[in-house]
């Protein structure tokens, strides 16, 4: 169920939000000054959530997608079918004017202008508001602030660090080194940790101190700080209340919006603020375009049910290649020969009618998922983040979508110890906590190090897949020039392959070895230049604007 009151704030604040002075979303550039707002606790709510909202709501990678899950379009487990400025990013064609980079750029310096602001003049409330309470609105922007310095260094490296409003006279500044930034983000997590709650009532849309040790532990996590980020994430297992929910399929519908495996969400209602996941994600069937589709790579990185990977485990059939898999293939991913949104999913062009399950009794419909020339390219669609309630609101969708969620923060902590070789019983603790949940084996006690780490490579392949992590695990691991170079792969619509692919330590499939590989649909062709795409551009128009600038490498 939604939080109303939440809601109803956030209503205010999108007044508020558009209302005041436009310079507020503009970084370096300006910022309004005032000594009079924030006043009370009502102001000081509307400017907090205003900062959420940002992230929320504009962070314009792909239109009126949630951000987090269009970043997967940039990796290679998911291929999006527009000619779109993110997939470019994607695909290693985009240029240094790619307006899915502006935008971030743009967007998430919105956000931090925003709660610069709020910091400036939170003072205005001492005395009206209690003081506990200006302490806990505090450590939120310093954690939205962060959290947005994160990504800009993640996607652009070195970037200014600006932590107070400015004058367009002092909007000239270079890029402070990643390092000193990442330095900057640690100390700030271990600052406002204990101002912070730890959890809100009804919702997941807040920062809570289990969010600041989380992503304390991410940040260190994707810099090589082994140690900072088992120790962050342990913290924030051992401060509780957050726990794994016992469906996953659950987790990414209405019903599991209220699970305590999500520690920071963003929210959403109809009528405020919504998306178009649906749209973009369901089948032609569905009313949706198919625009964002699982990759052949994708599919074939579930193990099968025995806890080996198909090229090993003699549970896999060719003939039937979706049977005897890890049960997280059928909750994240539709395939041929199931049910998807009630309507039978068949991609076979043969197939020219099937059977609609959203009525009583169920009638044949004409097969548009095998007919329609923009339905899936790769033979498959997301299941995840789909939900059937969505069928007649397509294009308005109030799914909450994860930022931070309790798996995740179980997967960070045995990476980071599997890296320091610091390996005991709490990392198989964590690992199979999360692979018992969808009823996969535990992980093999005195495991190798390197076995380990291919272990826990896949899940976060597997698990977290179309959460937006994708991109920044293949860049850290620095096995995007092996992944994201080459044909992108989809399945034949009419044959199956008569082989696995070889899959190697990074889960990676190499079909060069099957007799019939030729079948596979090539949907593009990525090309991944090591020198230049660990990065993405600085656009032109924010080098002419601040001189101090220096565009990356390449572009």
């Amino acid at each position: 169920m939604k939080t109303k009151i939440f809601f109803t704030v956030l209503t205010s604040c999108l007044v508020f939000a558009s209302g005041c002075n436009k310079m507020l979303d503009k970084l370096p550039l300006d910022s309004p000054s005032s000594a009079s707002f924030f006043n009370d606790r009502t102001e000081l709510d509307m400017g907090i959530l205003g900062c959420y909202e940002r992230i929320v709501n504009r962070i314009g990678l792909k239109g009126a997608m949630p951000w987090i899950v269009t970043l997967d379009c940039t990796s290679d487990i998911n291929w999006n079918r527009d000619a779109s400025p993110i997939g470019s990013l994607g695909n290693g064609t985009a240029a240094s004017d790619n307006a899915s980079a502006q935008n971030a750029w743009q967007d998430f310096y919105a956000v931090i202008a925003r709660t610069n602001f709020l910091l400036d003049n939170i003072s205005n409330a001492e005395g009206a508001v209690a003081a506990d309470y200006i302490r806990q609105v505090a450590g939120e922007a310093r954690f939205v602030r962060a959290y947005s310095y994160f990504y800009l260094t993640e996607f652009f490296g070195d970037v200014p660090l600006i932590t107070a409003s400015i004058t367009i006279d002092e909007a000239e500044m270079p890029r402070t080194a990643k390092s000193e930034i990442v330095d900057w983000i640690l100390n700030e997590m271990d600052e406002i940790a204990p101002d912070l709650p730890l959890f809100h009532d009804g919702h997941s849309g807040r920062a809570t101190s289990v969010a600041a040790y989380f992503l304390k532990a991410y940040v260190a996590l994707c810099n090589s700080r082994w140690t900072v980020a088992s120790q962050a994430a342990k913290t924030a297992m051992d401060l509780g209340h957050y726990e794994l929910h016992p469906d996953y399929a659950e987790l990414f519908t209405y019903a599991g919006e209220s699970s305590r495996e999500h520690i920071f969400s963003m929210q959403y209602l109809r009528g405020i603020n919504t998306h178009v996941t649906f749209r973009q994600f369901g089948s032609r069937l569905s009313a949706g375009v198919s625009n964002e589709k699982p990759t052949q790579a994708m599919v074939d990185s579930y193990e099968c049910i025995d806890g080996l990977t198909i090229d090993q485990s003699p549970l896999f059939d060719p003939q039937n290649p979706y049977d005897n898999r890890d049960p997280r293939l059928h909750m994240t991913v539709a395939v041929p020969g199931t049910i998807y949104m009630g309507f039978q999913f068949e991609t076979h062009p043969d197939s020219l009618r099937v059977w609609n399950y959203n009525v009583t009794p169920a009638i044949r419909v004409n097969n548009t998922d095998a007919t329609n020339a923009f339905a899936t390219f790769t033979s498959y669609l997301w299941r995840k983040w789909m939900d059937i309630q969505d069928l007649n609101y397509t294009q308005d969708n109030e799914l909450n979508i994860t930022l931070m969620r309790y798996a995740d923060l179980l997967l960070m902590y045995a990476e980071a110890k599997i890296e320091a070789n610091d390996i005991d019983g709490s990392v198989y603790e964590a690992l199979n906590a999360v692979r018992n949940r969808v009823g996969m084996p535990s992980v093999p006690q005195g495991s190798t190090q390197a076995y380990l780490r291919s272990v826990v490579r896949r899940e976060r392949k597997v698990e977290l897949a179309m959460e937006g992590r994708r991109l920044l695990d293949i860049r850290r691991w620095r096995i995007a020039e092996q992944v994201m170079n080459g044909p992108r792969y989809g399945n034949s619509k009419t044959e199956l392959l008569v082989s696995p692919p070889t899959l190697d330590e990074n889960t990676t499939p190499d079909y060069s070895g099957i007799a019939n590989k030729d079948i596979l649909r090539v949907v593009e062709t990525m090309v991944f230049d090591p020198e230049k795409h660990y990065l993405w551009p600085i656009h032109p128009v924010e080098i002419q604007t601040n001189p101090a600038l220096k565009q990356n490498p390449r572009w």
